[in-house]
């Protein structure tokens, strides 16, 4: 494959597009987020798993462009929860739901819950200038804290609390929170591929 020289995101997120530009800094690609584009396409985010969320939306800002396009589905899985909320993540409080509603959702289905043990992982989708799709994972591992802390980061960050470590996400600064976060491993393994590519 030859490596894009841009790539847009599917994503509308404005937390997710700085966090992307970060990790993708040193690759001299020029990034166009969603906002840019004129009319992007809504993309219903109904497949069974994360990969087919991020393969789906990927594919509709392809088909909307033209351009190579990179989208991620996130998901945060609690044990005690079998997994979920999983790829209801973002909905795990409802249809509606806003990050303050489902991170006090989280916190009333865990309320009296010890095992306490989560992962995010990220699933991001790749669709190339032929229209084929590579997808890449990554995974932190971690655990749901008892109250929010923390002002940074966005979605659940102030209740996830990575392992091996003190702080929450959103208490940790961007940089440090990019260098372990499970968008980050997901993009080293895009990184690579980018690297390899001519």
């Amino acid at each position: 494959m030859r490596r894009p020289s841009s790539l847009v995101l599917a994503t509308g997120n404005p937390g997710k597009v700085n966090e992307l530009r970060d990790l993708l800094a040193d690759l001299s690609l020029t990034l166009i987020p969603a906002s840019e584009l004129d009319a992007p396409p809504t993309v219903t985010e109904d497949a069974d798993t994360l990969a087919g969320n991020a393969r789906k939306k990927a594919r509709a800002f392809y088909e909307h462009t033209g351009h190579p396009t990179l989208a991620d589905d996130t998901g945060l899985e609690v044990a005690a929860l079998n997994g979920k909320p999983g790829v209801h993540t973002a909905r795990f409080a409802g249809p509606d739901a806003t990050p303050d509603d489902n991170k006090r959702r989280l916190l009333e289905v865990m309320e009296d819950v010890e095992d306490r043990r989560a992962r995010f992982r990220t699933v991001v989708a790749l669709i190339d200038q032929t229209g084929t799709a590579h997808t890449f994972e990554g995974v932190c591992e971690g655990t749901i804290t008892t109250v929010p802390r923390g002002d940074g980061g966005f979605g659940y960050d102030p209740l996830f609390q990575p392992e091996g470590y003190d702080q929450t996400f959103a208490e940790m600064p961007a940089a440090a929170k990019n260098e372990i976060s499970h968008r980050r491993r997901a993009l080293d393994a895009l990184h690579q591929f980018l690297s390899d590519a001519e």
